[in-house]
């Protein structure tokens, strides 16, 4: 499984969506299970999944689903394809 179907995974689970749930072109806010406190459930997830630290500045700009990955990458979670 690659670390993008593993993030996608992340997401659906924190965000109680079904498994077939496109994300990929997922925003904050865009839909209602993605309010602020999912955001940190979120948040905490993919630092448990990937074994990253998110700090708040990054917390506060992972505002989709692209951006996530983009965070994913710059914290070397392995290569992000």
């Amino acid at each position: 499984m690659s670390q993008l179907d593993r993030l996608r995974g992340v997401f659906r689970a924190s965000l109680s969506l079904p498994v077939d749930t496109d994300v990929d072109g997922l925003h904050y806010r865009a839909i209602p299970q993605w309010d602020s406190l999912a955001h940190m459930a979120l948040v905490a997830a993919m630092e448990d999944e990937f074994t990253i630290m998110i700090d708040t500045d990054e917390m506060i700009d992972m505002s989709s689903f692209a951006k996530a990955a983009e965070l994913l990458e710059k914290h070397g979670a392995d290569a992000v394809t």
